[in-house]
């Protein structure tokens, strides 16, 4: 933890200096950064004094012959070693954005309806994935599907290590069902992807030329009846150079509907921009080939059997219903491991 620390008392010495606050977002972030580097601290010197507890436990166990404390000692390590394993797991998000905010864009595959109600059967898994870890979410666009499911969702996951954790969902998503919308009961293959891009702080935005847009208003899609948008509330944005179309329709108002927008449409120029860095990388290395297993990275089996396989990793759980509901932590944490 040496550097940690002295990356903290770096940053404390700077709060100190009497123009520290003249731009606010910049040191907001850099009060955010220190809150993170002390949580850290403060969570390694917590797991270091558990162990030692238990240790001390164990010894005196051992000096008195006393094999009752066995089972509680196996649980306290047992926990200990999760917690452990946790605490690695964060320290491998080293990436220059994994700490930001997650934006995170569900679109389904050709096949209609069936691909459709699987891109919304994702939602709910990101949704409550989230959710079970602490983070808030924010629904920045959402367009039903015509019978079932979306046509298109995007989420702005918000939290610290949002976007490091959720990179590992990146990709096309397999289905494997006997169909709800089938009257003869076939067994379907549906496919969605999904797409996870970093928030953009203040300090990396791109500078985007107003000249070099063209926005769009329109009517948002609504269920109908008294509360149906009867404004053009709606944006879509086309950054011209690069042919990016972003939309958001879910807030109330046009204005916060095109900064929720605005704000997406950073992320994608600044996604397009690291790409290009990274484009120029392997052509000052040479030729590589990449390791890929294709278009899915992932298997989600409800019938004949019960299984979801992530084809990058070879992990596999037998409990579809569990993954379903936001239990995808093996799948991540075994991406970020072999990623690393």
């Amino acid at each position: 933890m040496p550097e940690a620390e002295k990356e903290i008392k770096q940053l404390e010495a700077e709060m100190l200096a009497p123009d520290f606050w003249e731009d606010r977002s910049r040191s907001e972030e850099k009060v955010k950064r220190l809150t993170s580097l002390k949580r850290k601290i403060n969570q390694f010197e917590a797991l270091h004094k558990r162990f030692l507890e238990i240790q001390e436990l164990w010894s005196l166990a051992c000096e008195e012959g006393d094999e009752s404390l066995e089972p509680e000692i196996s649980r306290e390590l047992a926990g200990l070693e999760r917690e452990v394993e946790q605490a690695e797991l964060a320290a491998l998000l080293s990436g220059p954005y994994d700490r930001n905010n997650a934006i995170l864009s569900l679109h389904p595959g050709a096949g209609g309806t069936e691909s459709q109600d699987w891109a919304a059967m994702l939602l709910r898994m990101y949704m409550r994935w989230a959710e079970d870890h602490g983070y808030e979410v924010e629904l920045l666009d959402y367009l039903e599907g015509e019978e079932a499911g979306i046509k298109s969702a995007t989420l702005l996951v918000k939290g610290e290590n949002a976007y490091g954790y959720l990179r590992a969902e990146k990709g096309v998503h397999r289905l494997v069902r006997i169909s709800p919308f089938d009257a003869a009961g076939r067994r379907h293959t549906s496919f969605a992807s999904v797409d996870v891009i970093p928030e953009v702080e203040a300090e990396e935005e791109v500078e985007i030329n107003p000249q070099e847009l063209k926005i769009d208003t329109f009517r948002s899609q609504g269920a109908g009846g008294q509360h149906v948008n009867k404004t053009d509330s709606a944006v879509r944005i086309t950054h011209l150079p690069t042919g990016i179309v972003v939309t958001c329709q879910n807030e109330r108002s046009q204005h916060a509907n095109r900064q929720a927008a605005m704000k997406i449409l950073q992320a994608r120029l600044a996604e397009l921009k690291r790409r290009e860095q990274e484009q120029e990388i392997a052509r000052l290395r040479g030729e590589q080939k990449d390791i890929a297993w294709g278009n899915q990275i992932r298997s989600y089996i409800f019938h004949p059997y019960s299984l979801v396989k992530d084809h990058r990793t070879n992990v596999e759980v037998g409990n579809v219903q569990a993954v379903m509901d936001g239990m995808l932590d093996p799948f991540i944490e075994a991406y970020l491991r072999s990623s690393t």
